[in-house]
């Protein structure tokens, strides 16, 4: 069903969403690492309350659209509940996101509105998150066909 109804508003909403969150982080300062590493030092609280409101005006948002709206406005899609199993994955990728976040001092949405903001060191950042995103897909992709050939093989 995705596209079927998609609006022609979507891909210019997108972008004008992406711009407004930039110069939110930029403007609240949370695109700057050393207020992202006060934060995670407990010196600095700003970006409890910067990801607070986003997180409640999220949460209502998503519980008002999806009591009074049969499918999405821009996508046409159907308001789906997706469950993701808290299984050894969620932890072990939260916990390599947790410890890259710390050590750059930067999660991704900052990173590229730091660019944004003439902070150029942090492409080494942008670039690393990449590359690991990309050495995860690679790995994921050979282990699945490893245990693929494996089944097939037993079979």
């Amino acid at each position: 069903m995705t596209g079927e109804k998609r609006s022609p508003l979507f891909l210019p909403v997108i972008y004008i969403g992406g711009l407004i969150f930039g110069f939110g982080l930029a403007i609240s300062g949370m695109a700057r690492p050393e207020v992202v590493l006060d934060f995670l030092q407990f010196e600095d609280f700003g970006l409890l309350f910067v990801m607070g409101g986003a997180a409640l005006v999220t949460g209502i948002t998503f519980a008002v659209a999806t009591r009074s709206l049969e499918q999405a406005p821009l996508t046409g899609d159907v308001y789906l509940r997706r469950l993701k199993e808290f299984d050894r994955n969620v932890v072990i990728g939260g916990t390599i996101f947790g410890v890259g976040w710390g050590l750059s001092g930067i999660c991704p949405g900052a990173a590229y509105a730091s660019v944004g903001i003439g902070n150029y060191p942090i492409l080494w950042a942008i670039g690393g998150m990449f590359l690991g995103a990309y050495a995860q897909g690679y790995w994921r992709t050979a282990r699945t066909s490893t245990t693929a050939d494996a089944a097939a093989t037993d079979d």
